[in-house]
């Protein structure tokens, strides 16, 4: 019994540690105690605990109820661009389906790129935005970077990706 809640509580850690958003090695950190406290009298809810590791940040959606959604495109590509210039992209989305889309969160892949999107409803056949924002200042060549979308849709999150090319 000892040496599984071992095991479990290893490979959260694990998962923590591999992950590079601070802020998920903190809520793993956080659920490693759950699990510890939890899994001693009920070791098969150690996994139903630890996996909403990612599954939380779309929960503000999942009360909606869902729809469908269509990017004007997934990836942009900026070309080249100078070291420290701090450039920006505007993905839009439509909304396809029969229910108000609610984007809950757009979680970054790192500090060097920041999201703003549509914070309201967006009703069904109307558009919203998503713009990220990019700084180049810590990054040489070849780059390419994502965020990930959080919302009401069947296949959430959404990958958002754009690479640039940085120039001395």
């Amino acid at each position: 019994m000892k040496k599984t809640l071992s095991i479990i509580a290893l490979s959260i850690i694990g998962l923590g540690l591999v992950s590079c958003k601070k802020e998920n090695k903190e809520v793993q950190s956080a659920e490693t105690v759950a699990v510890d406290s939890t899994a001693i009298t009920t070791p098969a809810t150690a996994d139903s605990i630890a996996t909403p590791a990612t599954g939380e940040a779309a929960a503000p959606a999942s009360n909606e109820p869902s729809t469908s959604i269509a990017l004007s495109e997934s990836n942009f590509d900026f070309g080249k661009i100078k070291k420290g210039d701090k450039v920006e992209h505007v993905y839009e989305v439509t909304n396809t389906g029969k229910n108000p889309l609610v984007i809950s969160e757009v979680k970054p892949g790192c500090g060097c790129t920041a999201p703003d999107f549509t914070k309201e409803p967006i009703m069904p056949g109307k558009k919203g935005k998503i713009t990220l924002h990019f700084d180049s200042s810590n990054f040489d060549g070849n780059v390419q970077k994502y965020a990930d979308v959080f919302a009401n849709v069947e296949k959430a999150p959404i990958k958002l990706t754009f690479t640039a090319n940085i120039q001395p």
